[in-house]
C-alpha cells in the first residue's frame, strides 16, 4: 500500500537559515546554563532567602521544574531543525526529539500548574499570557510527536518549527528586555510589571514571532 504522505515534500532548511538556528542557540546558551542551574539548585536545595519563588513544596517543584525543563528544551529544540543531522543520524534526530518534546511538555505542564496555583507577579494579564504560551508549546509538542510517528514528513517539519520558536520564547522574553533596557534604560517597564513594554512582552515574545513563521510557511506553500 503506498504511503498517504509520499507526495508530500519537505523544502530544506537554507544555509543560512543552519547558521541562524545554530546562533540563536549560541546567544541563549548562556541564559539556557543559567536557567538549567538555578532550576536545578531549587529542586535540590532551600533557596527560600534567595528567590521569591520558593514558597510552598509543590509550587516550588513545579517552577523549578519548569525552569530546568525549559532549559533543555531551549538548548536542543533549534539542532533539531538541521538537516544533516536529520538525514545522516536519523537515531540521534529521533532520540533528542524525544527528550526534547518530553522537556516541552513537562516545561508547558509545570508552568500551567504554577499559575493555576500561584499566578503570576504581573496579574492576570500576565497569567493569561504565560498560560497562552503554555498550552501552545503543549499543543505544538503533541502535534510535532503526533506527525513523526504518523510519518507525515512535511506535517511534522511545520510542527517542529512551531515549536522551536516557542521553545526559544522564554530566552526571547529576557532577549526584549536586555535590549529594551540597553535602548531606553528600561522606559515604560515597571517592577510589578504593569508598564507598556510589560504588557507588550507578555504574548510579544511569542506571538510575533510565531505570525512571522506562518507567513514564512504561506509563502512556501504558494
Amino acid at each position: 500500500m503506498p504511503n498517504r504522505h509520499a507526495r508530500r515534500t519537505i523544502a530544506p532548511m537554507p544555509r543560512a537559515a543552519i547558521l541562524a538556528t545554530l546562533g540563536v542557540a549560541l546567544l541563549a546558551l548562556p541564559f539556557v546554563l543559567y536557567a538549567g542551574a538555578f532550576g536545578l539548585a531549587g529542586l535540590a536545595t532551600d533557596l527560600s532567602g534567595e528567590t521569591r519563588f520558593y514558597t510552598t513544596p509543590l509550587p516550588t517543584a513545579l517552577i523549578f521544574a519548569h525552569m530546568t525543563t525549559g532549559a533543555v528544551a531551549t538548548l536542543l529544540a533549534p539542532f533539531q531543525l538541521i538537516e544533516r543531522i536529520r538525514t545522516r543520524r536519523p537515531r540521534v534526530h529521533r532520540a533528542l526529539g524525544y527528550v526534547t518534546l518530553a522537556a516541552a511538555a513537562i516545561t508547558g505542564i509545570a508552568g500551567l500548574l504554577y499559575i493555576a496555583l500561584k499566578g503570576t507577579i504581573g496579574g492576570p494579564l500576565m497569567s493569561a499570557g504565560f498560560a497562552l504560551y503554555g498550552a501552545l508549546l503543549l499543543i505544538a509538542a503533541a502535534n510535532t510527536v503526533y506527525h513523526a510517528l504518523d510519518k507525515n514528513r512535511a506535517a511534522h517539519r511545520v510542527w517542529a518549527l512551531r515549536l522551536t520558536v516557542l521553545a526559544l520564547g522564554s530566552f526571547l522574553y529576557r532577549l526584549h528586555y536586555w535590549v529594551w533596557y540597553a535602548a531606553t534604560g528600561g522606559a515604560g517597564s515597571t517592577p510589578d510589571f504593569t508598564g507598556p513594554f510589560d504588557l507588550f512582552n507578555f504574548a510579544g515574545f511569542y506571538l510575533p514571532y510565531l505570525v512571522i513563521l506562518e507567513l514564512v510557511l504561506r509563502t512556501e506553500r504558494t
